[in-house]
């Protein structure tokens, strides 16, 4: 993992920023557990779950059906249709799958916590998050958290994605990033990779208490 820095000289420190993404770092995200609830005549099994949240969700792939999704190009309906095609289910057995996911993605409290540690410490917040147009605003409804955040990039609403490095520019103009007083926080590496790639320092999330840990050594805490 390369290292993480943050300076501590006056301004510098007071311009530092902390970029979040949304899904299994601030909401939990359990597919497997997900699947066997919401479809268990698809899913009886860790394995057979696995497997159909393979197929599903085809690894987030930039160029696969929920990648469509993600970028506001289809809606729940087409995205149904497209998935019970490709993986023989019928498209209200995928549609279950689809509507259960934002009750599912409930906030960690544990990474809340940080977040509200570095707000207090100064940092500005923002998001940087692959996350369709109804799953966004139904995050917003039922989050106030959301609202400590200085700003945030849905991919729905720009038609932008992690890994690609035109929703990385896009934030640093919006937001008036310096990518090398940039913390950025994902728990996909390839998108971990593609910020440093362009100049932040970022970290592969794991769980709260190795992000914290890290952030902490760092100096950003």
């Amino acid at each position: 993992m390369s290292p993480i820095r943050v300076s501590r000289a006056g301004s510098a420190l007071q311009a530092a920023s902390v970029v979040f993404d949304f899904g299994a770092v601030l909401f939990q995200w359990r597919p497997l557990q997900l699947l066997q609830q919401v479809v268990p005549e698809l899913a009886p099994d860790e394995d057979s779950a696995r497997r159909l949240a393979t197929q599903i969700f085809e690894s987030f792939t930039p160029d696969s059906d929920w990648a469509r999704f993600d970028l506001g190009r289809i809606d729940e309906a087409a995205l149904a249709r497209r998935i019970a095609a490709r993986i023989g289910a019928q498209p209200a057995q995928v549609r279950r799958v689809i509507d259960a996911i934002p009750p599912h993605l409930q906030a960690q409290p544990a990474t809340v916590a940080l977040l509200s540690r570095l707000k207090a410490a100064g940092h500005r917040l923002f998001y940087l998050s692959n996350m369709p147009l109804p799953y966004a605003a139904h995050l917003e409804r039922e989050n106030r958290f959301i609202a400590d955040f200085d700003d945030g990039i849905f991919s729905g609403r720009v038609g932008l994605m992690k890994p690609h490095d035109a929703i990385f520019e896009l934030a640093v103009q919006r937001f008036a990033l310096d990518p090398a007083r940039t913390l950025f926080i994902d728990d996909h590496a390839g998108n971990v990779q593609a910020a440093r790639r362009l100049g932040w320092q970022a970290l592969q999330f794991v769980d709260a208490a190795q992000c914290e840990q890290a952030v902490q050594d760092a100096g950003w805490l």
